[in-house]
């Protein structure tokens, strides 16, 4: 795991993350991660989302559901791998 340091950010900005990680019940630190890792995965998505987009061919037929899954799920395996 790495550390990432957030400089110049607002008193108002921190006390209203504070305020919703407590609303939470969890504290700072693991609500910024989650908050991170939400956005982190939205990001991963949406490249995904753009580069199914840029194979599909307007004349071919559009690929399975099935087929689309797996191969995400082999390019998953083979980052893990990596």
């Amino acid at each position: 795991m790495v550390a990432i340091q957030v400089r110049d950010v607002s008193d108002d900005v921190r006390d209203a993350l504070a305020a919703e990680a407590e609303r939470r019940g969890v504290s700072l630190q693991l609500f910024l991660a989650e908050v991170l890792e939400r956005e982190a995965s939205s990001a991963r998505n949406l490249a995904w989302l753009r580069s199914v987009a840029g194979r599909q061919n307007p004349q071919s037929t559009p690929p399975s559901t099935r087929d689309e899954i797996r191969d995400g799920w082999v390019g998953r395996d083979r980052q893990i791998n990596d």
